[in-house]
C-alpha cells in the first residue's frame, strides 16, 4: 500500500506544477510578458499636468513626463504603446491597483506603495501655490491664516499632505485641473496648492497669477507598476537608470517644459 501510495507523488507534483503556472506569470516569462500582459503597454496619464500629459499649444500634440517615457519604455520594451488618460491622478492611481492601466509615472508615497510598486525616484519637483495677480498673499507665510481658502485635487497627495503643513486655512477640494484654475478665477478659493510644474501649466492659463517663491515639499517622480509583477521590476529599475543616463529622461522633462525641477538631471 505505501509503495502504490508513493506512486501518486510525481503525479501529484505534475499538476501542482501546471496549476501553480496556471494561476499567474512564470518566473521565466519575458519582461515583456510581465510588464504588458495584454501585449500593450497601458500608460496611465492624466490631463492638466507637465509630469503627466498636456498638449503642444502650437502642434496639438501630446507630451508630457509621463507620456514621452512611457512610449521610450514601450518602445524599449517591444510592444504598442497605449496612453490611457483618465480625468483625474486619482483615477490613474486606481486603475494601476486594479490592473486596468500597467505603469503610470507618479509621486511615489508610503500611501501609494500600498497598491503598487515604486523604482527609484527618478525627478524631483518642489511643491509651492498659485494665487490670483490681485492676491494679498506673496509669500508661503502669508498663508496659514483662518479665513483663507487653499485648494487641492481630490484624492492627491497634497490632499494628505497639507493638513500637517497648514493648520489653520480651509482645505477645498478640486475635482480637475480645468476646475481649479476655474475656482481661481471665480474666488472661490484663495490659492491652489500641488507641485510646481502642475501651477507653472496653470498659471500660464490664468493671467496675472502667480506661483509663490519657495517651497514647502517635494514630489519624488518614479515608475508604478501594479502588484504581483515584482518578477519585471528589475526591467523598470534598468529602464529608469538607462533613461537618465542617456538623456531621456532630460528630453521628456524639457519637452513638458517643467518649471520647478530641482533634482539634477543627466544631460543628453
Amino acid at each position: 500500500m505505501a509503495r502504490s501510495c508513493r506512486s501518486f507523488v510525481p503525479l501529484i507534483a505534475i499538476v501542482g506544477t501546471l496549476l501553480a503556472g496556471c494561476a499567474g506569470i512564470s518566473p521565466t516569462a519575458e519582461p515583456r510578458q510581465i510588464l504588458a500582459p495584454s501585449g500593450k503597454l497601458r500608460v496611465g496619464l492624466y490631463p492638466g499636468s507637465p509630469t503627466s500629459t498636456i498638449r503642444d499649444a502650437a502642434t496639438g500634440e501630446s507630451k508630457g513626463v509621463g507620456f514621452d517615457l512611457g512610449k521610450e519604455m514601450a518602445r524599449r520594451l517591444g510592444v504598442p504603446f497605449e496612453p490611457v488618460v483618465f480625468p483625474k491622478n486619482a483615477e490613474v492611481l486606481a486603475a494601476v491597483k486594479s490592473g486596468e492601466v500597467d505603469v503610470t509615472f507618479t509621486n511615489a508615497t508610503a500611501e501609494r506603495a500600498r497598491d503598487m510598486d515604486f523604482t527609484p525616484p527618478f525627478l524631483d519637483v518642489e511643491k509651492s501655490y498659485l494665487v490670483p495677480g490681485d492676491s494679498r498673499i506673496a509669500t508661503l507665510a502669508d498663508l496659514d491664516k483662518p479665513g483663507i481658502k487653499v485648494g487641492v485635487s481630490a484624492g492627491s497627495s497634497t490632499q494628505v499632505e497639507l493638513s500637517s503643513v497648514l493648520k489653520h486655512v480651509q482645505i477645498v477640494l478640486a475635482p480637475t485641473l480645468k476646475g481649479a484654475i476655474e475656482m481661481l478665477s471665480q474666488r472661490k478659493i484663495d490659492a491652489f496648492a500641488t507641485n510646481k510644474a502642475i501651477l507653472f501649466e496653470m498659471s500660464d492659463q490664468l493671467p496675472g497669477s502667480r506661483v509663490l517663491s519657495g517651497r514647502w515639499g517635494l514630489e519624488h517622480f518614479s515608475v508604478g507598476i501594479p502588484k504581483g509583477r515584482d518578477s519585471g521590476m528589475p526591467w523598470v529599475k534598468q529602464f529608469v537608470a538607462d533613461a537618465t543616463a542617456d538623456g531621456a529622461v532630460h528630453s521628456a522633462v524639457a519637452r513638458a517644459g517643467i518649471r520647478g525641477t530641482v533634482k539634477p538631471l543627466a544631460a543628453p
